[in-house]
């Protein structure tokens, strides 16, 4: 028997991956979206609607025995933008959930952010959706993923990264003990993957990364990404202050043009901030899940995807 999937966040580059590996595990792959999504290589069923549209998100979780969120916003014009998209949002999808008389897996796609939400507009509205889940996700067997920072095909974030990078500068943001962890997409959709096909406990939060203890330095990522772009870059150490003050410049520009900037003092904070390591393995015990992309596989694939399609 087929089993049925709701997807949110589908047209975007992590729900792109999770909707590909879910159709390759033999799921029914139902998406909400804006816009008539393609997907070469899966059969969707589309819903036309967004998060506020309750009717929408009835038809979307009619007769679905998972659902996978992974709609939000990375940057936002308002902390009430931010609010409204990753946190009543969740809040909305897991009351028209709850309302559709079954009890289906749900998994939300968070972020790691979500650990220290005083940083950022953006890491509170990632708790908050959580504590929206919990509250309004009474009686669903719910669980949620934290991941670090997500790379991998299709990623523009990362690609600014890249970019200077192939043009012969290393941005490194201090302080020079701060540490990351990171991911690679498809390893992210594939424990999304397992959590939906999870008869394991519900109301748990996992940290999820690329199996790496104790995460990377920023110069360990510059370095990785100099040798497959096959340059010697100049590496620029970026004071606190003068990133503090990019950011203010840079949301304030954005005001002016009416636009939401990625480049916040909210996450200037995030960026600064010394600890993004996950120390999780709880999920591979819970589903058998195991990241099976390595930083310099992944690097090396994301590269070559980004000159195939032209972007560096």
């Amino acid at each position: 028997m087929t089993r049925t999937v709701a997807v949110t966040g589908a047209t975007g580059f992590i729900g792109r991956h999770v909707v590909e590996h879910l159709g390759r595990a033999g799921w029914r792959v139902r998406v909400l979206t804006r816009r008539l999504p393609q997907f070469p290589d899966v059969a969707v069923e589309a819903v036309v609607g967004a998060l506020d549209d309750n009717r929408a998100l009835a038809r979307l979780v009619d007769g679905a025995d998972a659902i996978v969120h992974v709609a939000g916003l990375v940057k936002a014009r308002s902390r009430a933008e931010f609010f409204a998209a990753n946190a009543t949002g969740t809040g909305n999808l897991a009351t028209a959930a709850r309302q559709g008389g079954r009890s289906p897996r749900f998994v939300l796609v968070s972020s790691l952010a979500a650990r220290e939400p005083q940083l950022s507009d953006y890491a509170a509205s990632k708790r908050a959706g959580e504590t929206e889940l919990a509250r309004c996700g009474d009686g669903l067997l719910w669980s949620i993923l934290r991941p670090p920072a997500v790379y991998g095909p299709g990623d523009r974030e990362i690609l600014t990264f890249f970019r200077a990078l192939w043009r012969g500068i290393a941005l490194l943001p201090t302080p020079r003990d701060g540490r990351l962890s990171l991911i690679h997409a498809a390893d992210l959709a594939a424990a999304a993957t397992a959590l939906a096909e999870s008869p394991g406990p519900a109301g748990e939060v996992y940290e999820v990364d690329d199996g790496r203890p104790g995460g990377y330095r920023w110069e360990e990522m510059a370095d990785m990404a100099a040798r497959h772009l096959a340059v010697r870059p100049l590496r620029i150490r970026v004071p606190p202050p003068l990133l503090v003050a990019l950011a203010h410049a840079s949301a304030a520009g954005h005001r002016l043009t009416g636009s939401p900037a990625m480049l916040t003092p909210g996450k200037a904070r995030e960026i600064l901030h010394r600890d993004w390591v996950c120390r999780d393995g709880r999920l591979a015990a819970a589903t058998g899940w195991q990241p099976r992309i390595g930083l310099d596989e992944g690097v090396a694939e994301t590269i070559a995807w980004y000159r195939k399609n032209g972007w560096l």
